[in-house]
């Protein structure tokens, strides 16, 4: 049997259209088939490199190495501000503290002057005389 370009072959056409039929659905079967895998691969792409970002982002933020939201820093603000004026209240209640030590001594202080007072008042009704 000798072939060439001139050989003829014999086939029925419907065998011929099953072929081609057979052909065209594994190429479309095959092109499906790839182009997922495509669209897998950078979906994976895609969620490794946000993975990474969050990653970056998870462990940077709360150390302040990507800066920090206005209200956080409006906070930090208001925060320093109130601890100022807590310094100043501590400050206020020790010097009160001090006072009562103070207000107490001289309590004792003025009692003791009303009790000699009192005694010298004595002395001189005793005597008579009030000048």
């Amino acid at each position: 049997m000798k072939v060439s370009d001139n050989t003829a072959i014999s086939m029925p056409m419907r065998n011929l259209l099953s072929i081609l039929v057979a052909v065209a659905i594994g190429v479309w079967a095959y092109f499906g088939v790839i182009e997922r895998l495509n669209n897998v691969e950078t979906n994976y792409k895609l969620m490794s490199s946000d993975l990474e970002k969050n990653t970056d982002f998870r462990i940077k933020w709360p150390r302040g190495e990507l800066g920090s939201l206005p209200a956080d820093s409006e906070q930090f603000m208001l925060i320093e501000h109130i601890a100022g004026q807590l310094e100043k209240v501590q400050e206020q209640l020790e010097a009160g503290m001090h006072n009562k030590v103070n207000i107490e001594f001289l309590s004792k202080q003025m009692e003791k002057a009303l009790t000699d007072i009192e005694k010298l008042k004595d002395k001189i009704r005793k005597n008579g005389s009030y000048d």
